[in-house]
């Protein structure tokens, strides 16, 4: 992971680590290794869409989207409940699927770098979730597709891990007003129709509620070998899985309590 440091970063055996690192500003968007899952997503999303085309093309049918998208009659009286986390990977038009393969593409990496290749895919799948919830409970006449369900998820995700981290953060602040700015256009344009609102703010609160319990929380600990200090996630493995297992049944017991009524 590159690291910028200020010009006298030449540190001492004897100095502490964490008094140095408050006198330091990281970058947020830094890359220690290739973001292979965000890649995965987007290439995985890309084909579905092609076999949408191409079934539509031959039978006149969008089969993917037939078997997938988000339809309250099929989840509740057909118990088709993976319509809740499908829709993610299927798109209504060319525009839609480019526009939320970008916003992927500049999200995913940086997220990716801090919370690792698994818990990324675990957390970009269960925004994905959580946004179809909220939409199954408070849209149910709305069929909806698109990956935007997920992105809001990491948007909110994004937003607490700048401030959680922000003693570490350059220009901070920029940030999270950048993110508040991004977020209020995105839903008053959700607000003009056509456009499940209620799918993204589900994503909003699931990326949210992920990070708040779980989300790296980053520290300098001293390298010894390196003569200076190293960045580390002082979220404890267990805390993480415990926080993924709950978010992912709290949003499955609201979903069940809904289909049941």
């Amino acid at each position: 992971m590159s690291e910028e440091y200020n010009s006298e970063n030449n540190i001492q055996n004897d100095q502490n680590p964490e008094e140095k690192a408050r006198q330091q500003r990281i970058a947020f968007q830094m890359i220690q290794g290739k973001p292979i899952v965000t890649y995965i997503l987007i290439g995985f999303t890309a084909c579905v869409y092609l076999a949408q085309t191409l079934t539509k093309w031959q039978s006149g049918v969008d089969i993917p989207l037939n078997f997938g998208a988000k339809h309250n009659g099929y989840i509740i009286y057909y118990h088709q409940y993976w319509r809740l986390i499908t829709p993610v990977f299927l798109h209504a038009s060319i525009t839609h699927i480019l526009f939320n393969m970008y916003a992927l593409f500049t999200l995913g990496p940086s997220l990716e770098n801090y919370y690792g290749h698994f818990d990324f895919l675990r957390l970009y799948l269960i925004c994905g979730f959580s946004g179809n919830v909220f939409s199954f409970v408070f849209a149910p006449r709305v069929l909806s597709v698109g990956a935007s369900t997920a992105l809001f998820g990491l948007i909110g995700a994004q937003a607490l891990f700048i401030y959680k981290n922000r003693r570490i953060l350059r220009n901070y602040k920029a940030a999270l007003r950048n993110i508040a700015f991004v977020l209020i256009v995105n839903l008053m344009i959700g607000m003009s129709g056509g456009i499940d609102n209620w799918g993204h703010l589900g994503g909003l609160a699931g990326g949210l509620l992920l990070s708040w319990m779980c989300g790296p929380e980053i520290a300098f600990v001293f390298d010894a070998d390196e003569q200076k200090p190293k960045m580390v996630d002082m979220v404890p493995r267990s805390r993480r899985e415990i926080s993924f297992a709950l978010v992912t049944l709290f949003f499955a017991a609201f979903a069940f309590a809904f289909a049941g009524r």
